[in-house]
């Protein structure tokens, strides 16, 4: 929120050089708080990252589905794919409901904000018309909210980029299992485990393969998650979480990045 691409691209080459696995954006149209200094478009910013970066993954965390037809979504996410060399992931979820202050950023431009349940079938089908169209399937797909019309000559994914799905409910972490190669929650969620068990039951049931399944989770940026022998993420390793995402706010320091990946390596 409010950050500018000049501290972006720093803060990202400091995070490449200091050991870390990713870099993640937020996909937001405005600051709820009203900075005027805006929010960078998440994909965008992406792809220029990936001509500063050497080898970190890059991902959404997570898109809204809302924001962008998945026909449109694929073709952005295989260009970033060609560009990064291979290091995106797609990082899909329902967005905000109306509870929540970033419901005004699609009600101001004439979105709307729907249900939860229609949220997430818009999850469903993004996944499905992505996957679709990466591979050249040129079969047409009809369902509630997206359809594809004998599509043909769509850019492909090679390979195609990892699917994460981001919820804090059974409903999400059932869709990622069945849907995604990944479930996102929050580290501290109080029903992680559960929401773990769904999401590997799902994807067991769906003929998925369980080793290529990951469950990744979001924190602030501490010590206490960057410490191997911190208890923090012997509780996460329990509950066999893949990766930690650690959030970072403007404006970014990269000496504390820098210092933060050597207490990372140990």
């Amino acid at each position: 929120m409010g950050a500018r691409w000049a501290d972006i691209r720093a803060a990202a080459v400091a995070a490449d050089g200091a050991g870390f696995d990713g870099l993640w954006t937020w996909d937001h149209l405005r600051d709820p708080d009203g900075d005027p200094a805006g929010v960078p478009e998440c994909l965008t910013i992406l792809a220029a990252l990936a001509e500063v970066t050497k080898r970190v993954t890059l991902g959404p965390l997570a898109l809204n589905v809302a924001n962008r037809h998945p026909g449109l979504l694929a073709n952005m996410a295989a260009t970033i794919q060609q560009v990064s060399g291979g290091r995106f992931i797609l990082g899909l979820g329902a967005g905000g409901n109306k509870k929540t202050p970033y419901a005004r950023e699609q009600e101001a431009l004439g979105l709307a904000v729907e249900p939860d349940a229609v949220r997430a079938q818009r999850v469903v089908e993004a996944a499905q018309v992505v996957r679709r169209l990466w591979s050249g399937d040129s079969t047409s797909f009809t369902g509630a909210h997206y359809r594809l019309d004998r599509p043909e000559g769509y850019l492909h994914a090679d390979p195609a980029p990892p699917i994460v799905i981001g919820g804090f409910g059974p409903r999400m972490a059932g869709i990622a299992g069945k849907y995604g190669d990944g479930f996102n929650t929050r580290a501290r969620h109080p029903r992680l485990a559960e929401l773990a068990q769904i999401a590997r039951e799902e994807n067991k049931a769906a003929g998925r393969d369980p080793g290529s399944f990951s469950l990744s989770v979001f924190a602030g940026f501490a010590p206490a998650w960057l410490r191997a022998d911190a208890e923090n993420r012997a509780a996460l390793e329990r509950v066999g979480v893949d990766r930690v995402i650690l959030l970072v706010e403007p404006p970014y320091d990269p000496s504390q990045i820098r210092a933060a990946g050597r207490l990372l390596a140990g």
